[in-house]
This record gives structure tokens, C-alpha cells and sequence, in this order.
């Protein structure tokens, strides 16, 4: 018989409560996915429980283990090296085979979270990244062996809730690691970069940022919501004998694309090994 998971599931569970579990729980409740009363986390130490605790204004416990049987969907966000004991955890403490798990460790293979656990629990893994923050996030889905569509609609509902979701296959996820996970990190060295050029150029610093982010955001905006390629975009700004043909050679020179593809593509080869390591 098939299972079906619920839009607006009864108890929600996170695991590992840093940045992005803070993230994930404030916008589960700013949405109204669930309330105080239907959600839980769990943290490594007693600080961090106390922290977390004050913070978001739910139960946060060391040992979830009794949590566990009212839970329907569990969110794990743990680090890739972590997920392993985590799961070790959950069979010890007979997690209930209607569980969904939704994983965000990078590089953990679905197959081998799958053979660890035995149970038959729908499992999905996502890769999202730090601008889900501020609601500005993009998030990867995909779907394990025993995910059916209901459970993938509640995974977009809650990673739509922090910016924007996209379903792919498993094979793409080290690629989006590199570039969606990594993404933000280029584009603030960028944007830094920039900033520091209008510094030379006799701008007060906090202004020349101002200016950038303001830019970036803008620019942004145009791919997005126009439709239209970059290129086309860049063109619209590129007058004959102008400057900005001027700044984009000296770019060029630099090799500007193929150090970002490059980086991409260096991220991504990394990203493929963070499930094996132990550190």
C-alpha cells in the first residue's frame, strides 16, 4: 500500500541546529509549517541546546530518542562526516520506518544513507545554500528509493520557504555543491574585489560596498526576471569606445571565465569526496 506524507506533517524533527538548522526551523515556523508545540531539534551539547532553546523558543534535547516515535519528517543538518553517526543513532533508537529523513550533508550519497539505515524510510537528500538565510536561498532536491511525490512536495515546501527549490537527479548534486553551496563564497570575493576597485578610485568604502551589493542584486534581478542571456545583457551595457568594454578587456585579461569555471569545476571534484571523509 502507498504511503502518503502530509503537506502540513504533525512533527517535524531537526538534527544539528548551526546556521542552516536555525534557518530551516525559523522559516518552518514564520510559514506556518508547524508551530512551537510540533517541532523539535537536537544539539551535540548542553550549550548549544540552551542557545538554541532561547533562540527559536522550542525543545532542543541531547537525547531524542523518545521524540522520535511522533515524528513524521526529520531533518538532518549534520555535516557530511557526522551523518553517518547520526544514523547509527536513529536505528538504535528504532526510528519508525514511515519517517521521512531529509538530508542536506554534502556528498552523501543517497545509496549509502539507504544501506546504513535498512529500514525502508523515504529519504531525501537536498543541497541548499547560506542565502536560504535571508529568504534568498537555492535549494536541490532529489529523491530516494522509497520517496514518493508527496514527500517531495513537503521537501519544496520547506525549502521553498527559504528561497527557491529545484528537483534534479542524483548525479548532479557534487555539480551543484560547487556552484550553488560554493556560489555565494565567489560572488562575495567578487563583490569584495569591486568594492576595493571603487575604493581606489576615491570612494568611501562602506559606499563603494553599498554601490556593489546594490549592483550585484540588480544584475541579478535582470537574468532572472527578463529571460534574457547574460551576454545579451552585457552587451546592452557595452557602448562602442566606452568604459565598460574597457573594464570588460581588462577582465578578459585576467581570465576571469575560465578561473570561475575552473573554480566550479575544482568544487565540484572536492564536493565528490566529502562523504568519505572523517574530519
Amino acid at each position: 500500500m502507498s504511503r502518503q506524507a502530509k503537506v502540513n506533517p504533525k512533527k517535524i524533527g531537526i538534527i544539528g541546529i548551526g546556521v542552516m538548522g536555525k534557518t530551516l526551523a525559523q522559516a518552518l515556523l514564520n510559514n506556518g509549517i508547524v508551530n512551537r508545540e510540533t517541532l523539535w531539534a537536537a544539539a551535540k551539547t548542553e550549550k548549544s541546546c540552551e542557545k538554541a532553546r532561547a533562540e527559536l523558543g522550542i525543545p532542543v534535547y541531547r537525547d531524542y530518542a523518545e521524540e522520535l516515535k511522533d515524528t513524521e519528517v526529520l531533518l538532518l543538518c549534520v555535516k557530511p562526516h557526522k551523518i553517518s553517526d547520526v544514523l547509527e543513532g536513529l536505528k538504535k533508537a528504532g526510528l519508525p520506518a514511515n519517517v521521512l529523513l531529509i538530508s542536506i550533508a554534502a556528498g552523501k550519497a543517497i545509496a549509502v544513507m539507504e544501506e546504513q539505515l535498512v529500514t525502508p524510510n523515504p529519504l531525501i537528500r537536498a543541497m541548499p545554500n547560506t542565502p536560504c538565510v535571508v529568504g534568498a536561498g537555492m535549494t536541490a532536491i532529489t529523491a530516494g528509493s522509497f520517496a514518493e511525490d508527496a514527500h517531495m512536495e513537503l521537501a519544496r515546501t520547506i525549502f521553498n520557504a527559504v528561497g527557491e527549490c529545484v528537483e534534479l537527479d542524483e548525479h548532479h548534486f557534487d555539480a551543484v555543491t560547487g556552484l550553488c553551496g560554493s556560489g555565494p563564497a565567489y560572488l562575495y570575493l567578487i563583490m569584495e574585489a569591486l568594492a576595493d576597485g571603487g575604493v581606489r578610485v576615491g570612494l568611501p568604502r562602506d559606499t563603494a560596498l553599498r554601490i556593489v551589493s546594490q549592483t550585484v542584486l540588480g544584475a541579478a534581478s535582470m537574468v532572472k526576471d527578463s529571460g534574457r542571456h547574460p551576454a545579451a545583457l552585457r552587451d546592452d551595457v557595452t557602448t562602442p569606445a566606452g568604459c565598460t568594454i574597457a573594464g570588460l578587456l581588462t577582465l578578459e585579461d585576467g581570465k576571469i571565465r575560465s578561473v570561475l569555471a575552473r573554480a566550479v569545476e575544482e568544487a565540484t571534484i572536492t564536493a565528490s569526496g566529502l562523504g568519505q571523509k572523517k574530519y
